[in-house]
């Protein structure tokens, strides 16, 4: 019975030892380092605000969504795996791939659909539309496009929110990065602030 006593004793010691530990300790030291200049907006989401207010990340694409879409005035981002639709915008809080190989029917037939219905809004044939448009990334989050498809979009960008169309292009180029591995890629977010201000904030 001794024994018996001893050994739960001790376990509850444990036990408390590491709840402290563990579920106090821990979690309290995680956040008061996150709370060290240059390492809370990574804490924090990466937040970009404007006039005080959260507009987005700066790592997390979110796809915009028009008002109208027959009058889109915004650059999108790469396709969600996760989205309902073919172009549906993802949710920001789920990240996830696919999982399906290059040369699943599912896959094929949705690639066909994003291809036919980018084509369609920005006014080109499918075989003008660059694969990072019709291919989700492993995140399915990307904050960033490849500039052939920032282009693409250009025109019309510019034709709904009235800039003259070098002004847009100027703009891509300002908001083009080497995206961390030297490719060149387009910031999708800043760039919509971009041509939001420039076209004086009415979209």
């Amino acid at each position: 019975m001794n024994t018996l006593v001893k050994q739960t004793w001790a376990g509850l010691r444990v036990l408390l030892v590491l709840t402290v530990l563990l579920g106090v300790l821990y979690p309290l030291s995680v956040w008061a380092i996150a709370r060290i200049p240059g390492l809370e907006g990574n804490a924090e989401g990466s937040l970009v605000t404007q006039n005080g207010q959260a507009v987005g990340s700066s790592l997390i694409g979110v796809d915009p969504v028009p008002a109208d879409p027959a009058h889109d005035p915004w650059f999108h981002t790469r396709p969600s795996a996760l989205a309902k639709d073919a172009l549906g915008p993802g949710d920001p809080s789920t990240s996830g791939a696919s999982n399906k190989g290059p040369y699943n029917e599912d896959l094929v037939k949705t690639i066909g659909e994003r291809k036919d219905a980018i084509a369609k809004r920005e006014g080109v044939t499918p075989d003008q539309v660059p694969p990072d448009a019709v291919t989700a990334s492993g995140s399915g989050l990307d904050p960033a496009i490849s500039v052939a498809y920032a282009e693409l979009q250009a025109p019309r960008v510019a034709r709904n929110t009235g800039l003259p169309l070098d002004r847009v292009k100027q703009l891509i180029e300002q908001n083009t990065g080497g995206a961390g591995i030297g490719v060149p890629g387009v910031t999708v977010l800043p760039l919509n602030l971009a041509v939001r201000a420039a076209a004086g904030g009415a979209h």
